[in-house]
């Protein structure tokens, strides 16, 4: 992977972590249009979203289940062609960890995110 694409991943990775993150709607909004192409689709075992609206509506939907928490990458950002992936979890405000995983995502052309597919937990035996 060039140093480029590693900058430009990590850009589009940390606006993607900005989105889940972010309380305000408006401010939300800007993260997601940084991080995801406007066809853009998440798909968790819990969640599917496509598009910025469904995003951000997802976003709303998962914060009052995990008040005062942040969601972090706790990994780098393993990357080749248009492929990525990184491990992360969601903190309490006491430092508890409630849930953890990896997202394994496709960028598009313009190197936005198109697809996140996440896992949670550890991988199976």
């Amino acid at each position: 992977m060039s140093s480029t694409m590693t900058r430009d991943v990590t850009v589009i990775v940390d606006a993607y972590f900005a989105m889940w993150n972010e309380a305000d709607a408006t401010r939300r909004a800007e993260h997601i249009s940084e991080a995801w192409a406007p066809s853009g689709r998440y798909v968790d075992p819990a969640r599917d979203a496509t598009g910025y609206a469904a995003l951000s509506e997802m976003v709303d939907a998962a914060r009052p289940h995990f008040p005062g928490h942040t969601v972090q990458r706790i990994s780098g950002i393993d990357a080749h062609h248009d492929q990525l992936r990184f491990a992360w979890r969601v903190v309490g405000p006491d430092g508890s960890v409630p849930v953890a995983g990896i997202d394994v995502g496709a960028l598009g052309p313009d190197g936005r995110l198109e697809l996140i597919t996440g896992f949670f937990g550890d991988l199976p035996d």
